[in-house]
């Protein structure tokens, strides 16, 4: 990524500061001899040497010991026309340091001040190695005049609307679902839910199975995040955890609905795409797979779930394990659901092994932990055990 005017600028104050010191050190010496510390605390009683006694002068301190000092110090090795420059440094380091805005000739500018100054103290490494950044600038800044030149004529050059004799329309060409068509088209009806596909109350569109796959392409990244899976549900390699990265709007959702709908009770010969894709490597999923869903969004920590039966769910864990097992495989984590603390990977280890084979999705775990960061008291469980949680998990 190109750097930005700002931190070019940022970069060369760090430069100066590596050049400056030694000329600033031999200066005061020179002009205050061996007590000038002393004279800097006089002037800038805000400031205070550190503990070994020693100054530690930044770039700040640095041109403003300069402009202080000037007659003292450096009348005799700069021109007048430097304390100039010193001053206006300290007015591009105080904007710099309050995050203002630089120009490419605002950039230029600073930098080319701080070449010129770094020259007259003789500290050459510093000096050139700022010039190269400059001409960096200008380079950029003619770049960007000549693209933006480029698009203004590309812009202003007509172009042809015309069409080839016989070609129809796009409209007359793909015919648009019935709810567009008709201008009854919903976008929220199909953002993606994983927790209301879970309870049964998302569209068609998403709970169906069928239709999830038949309105659904299976591009390489989702295709291979399918055919792991189905690996590791029938014992055949895969890996056990799997953990989805993409932008938002990028498909998380949607790729653990696929992974859903796979473990679910519909047959794998009726999901359009599928089929064809597992059967193509020899792969299979078996019968019988226990799904557990948790969604961060879709209750908060202090809410308790009431079962039917009239049993308690507190915890994330408590719910994964009534999901996967029911009443019989929540007792084995009934304790640590009451008191708030979560089991260990052994435990959870045995609950696996005795619901298994099981899919575990979780979606915006995040942002129910925030949730509990700092809070005690939730049936929840605090920030620590949920984190344990998070661990435990991973590794049974």
């Amino acid at each position: 990524m190109a750097k930005s005017t700002r931190q070019y600028v940022f970069e060369g104050m760090e430069h100066m500061q590596e050049g400056l010191h030694p000329f600033v050190m031999r200066a005061l010496e020179a002009g205050l001899g061996k007590g000038w510390p002393q004279e800097v605390i006089s002037r800038f009683p805000e400031w205070r040497p550190a503990q070994n006694g020693k100054f530690n002068l930044d770039t700040q301190k640095l041109l403003k010991i300069m402009e202080r000092f000037w007659n003292d110090a450096f009348r005799n090795d700069l021109e007048r026309t430097h304390r100039s420059i010193v001053n206006e440094l300290i007015d591009v380091r105080n904007k710099l340091a309050h995050d203002g805005k630089f120009s490419y000739d605002d950039a230029e500018r600073a930098l080319d001040s701080m070449r010129r100054l770094l020259e007259a103290t003789e500290a050459m490494n510093s000096a050139e190695t700022i010039g190269a950044m400059r001409k960096t600038i200008i380079r950029t800044q003619l770049s960007e005049q000549a693209r933006n030149e480029e698009r203004r004529k590309t812009a202003s050059t007509s172009i042809s609307a015309e069409t080839v004799a016989g070609l129809l329309p796009w409209r007359e060409v793909v015919e648009p679902h019935e709810d567009v068509a008709t201008g009854n088209f919903q976008q929220a009806e199909f953002a993606a839910d994983l927790g209301k596909v879970h309870a049964g109350s998302a569209p068609s569109e998403y709970s169906d199975p069928k239709e999830f796959f038949s309105r659904t392409y299976l591009t390489d990244g989702l295709s291979a995040l399918l055919v792991g899976a189905a690996k590791r549900l029938s014992g055949s390699g895969g890996d056990p955890v799997v953990e989805l990265q993409t932008n938002f709007g990028g498909g998380k959702t949607h790729s653990m609905l696929a992974l859903y709908h796979m473990a679910g009770k519909t047959r794998i010969s009726d999901l359009p795409g599928l089929d064809q894709l597992l059967s193509e490597g020899g792969n299979s999923v078996p019968d019988g797979i226990s799904r557990a869903v948790l969604v961060g969004t879709a209750r908060g920590p202090q809410e308790v779930i009431k079962k039917a039966s009239g049993q308690e769910i507190r915890t994330t864990w408590g719910e994964m394990a009534w999901q996967l097992g029911g009443a019989e495989a929540f007792a084995m984590v009934a304790e640590n659901d009451s008191n708030g603390i979560a089991p260990g990977s052994d435990l959870l280890e045995a609950l696996f092994r005795k619901c298994g084979p099981s899919l575990i999705l979780i979606d915006e775990w995040v942002a129910y932990l925030r949730q509990i960061y700092n809070v005690d008291g939730l049936p929840s469980g605090s920030f620590d055990a949920n984190l344990f949680f998070v661990q435990a998990l991973t590794e049974a």
